[in-house]
């Protein structure tokens, strides 16, 4: 395993060095999520969620208020902060565990951060707001960078790379240099390829093959595959039959390099890397 550490200014959420991988839950506020849209419509509902993921092994959870699926389109940034705002002032106060919060919007990440999430995980790579990377580096913040091609309305038409796996790479590292120039250092960055993000079933395929060489970025690196569509490629399931899938590749994805995997199905994935590290001698459970 890599052994980069992944870091606030504040807490640990990964130890450099610990070989047992780790697992984000997903808690979903929006009502169009490609998954589970429209199961949790208030604080109330994403507390309840929260918990049930610490419950089943989540060391880390992520909570989004505007859908990224294929197709979908922006939210106001007001329905966004009504979504989040109220959720992570709930679970934060309630949970102890690191939040991470889901959003391209620099205000949702400062209000999310002062409401006491810790990450944000942003699918542009800070690309998307001129004010994320402050917003971020103020709070002394963890932040995810993933790679896109595209948007999510346009994403998934046409994919084309020469070479998924370098231009995905190349993309990150200058994200990473970026991101240290604006004083975020790289203790505190992961960096996820994006599976699902402008990418065909093969270029996905590709990437979680070659996975390691993304560790040799010197960050965490943090891999989404639950339930999403070239799952259901693969097994002709629909989306909420894909929870084997899920954590196989979850699990494929932790034997080649991932620290830490992002997934619905919290207990499956959980139980998925008990075992193989049970058989690999990885170690304990490890609490960031």
């Amino acid at each position: 395993m890599a052994d980069a550490t992944w870091r606030t200014s504040k807490r640990i959420l990964l130890p450099a060095g610990g070989p047992t991988p780790v697992v984000m839950g997903i808690v979903n506020v929006t009502p169009d999520s490609f998954s589970d849209g429209g199961r949790l419509p208030g604080a109330g509902a994403a507390l309840e969620h929260a918990r049930r993921l610490a419950g089943e092994g989540a060391l880390l959870l992520d909570l989004g208020g505007e859908s990224s699926r294929p197709g979908s389109e922006p939210v106001p940034l007001d329905e966004e902060l009504r979504r989040v705002v109220p959720a992570v002032e709930a679970i934060a106060g309630a949970v102890d565990l690191p939040l991470s919060v889901d959003t391209t919007k620099a205000e949702v990440a400062r209000r999310a951060l002062a409401a006491g999430a810790s990450i944000v995980n942003d699918i542009t790579a800070m690309a998307g707001a001129p004010e994320m990377p402050r917003a971020v580096a103020e709070a002394g913040a963890g932040v995810v960078l993933m790679h896109m091609q595209g948007t999510p309305r346009t994403m998934q038409r046409d994919p084309r790379y020469d070479d998924v796996v370098a231009e995905v790479y190349d993309f990150l590292a200058r994200r990473v240099d970026w991101a240290g120039e604006h004083g975020i250092p790289r203790e505190r960055i992961a960096v996820d390829p994006g599976i699902g993000f402008g990418k065909t079933m093969g270029h996905n395929l590709a990437i979680l093959r070659d996975l390691g060489r993304f560790a040799t970025l010197g960050c965490a690196v943090l891999v989404g595959t639950s339930r999403k569509g070239f799952l259901g490629t693969i097994t002709g399931r629909g989306v909420g039959e894909r929870a084997t899938a899920s954590a196989v590749s979850s699990l494929a994805a932790c034997v080649a390099g991932a620290r830490v995997v992002r997934v619905h199905d919290v207990a499956a994935a959980v139980d998925a890397i008990k075992v193989w590290g049970a058989i690999r001698g990885w170690h304990g459970k490890e609490t960031p």
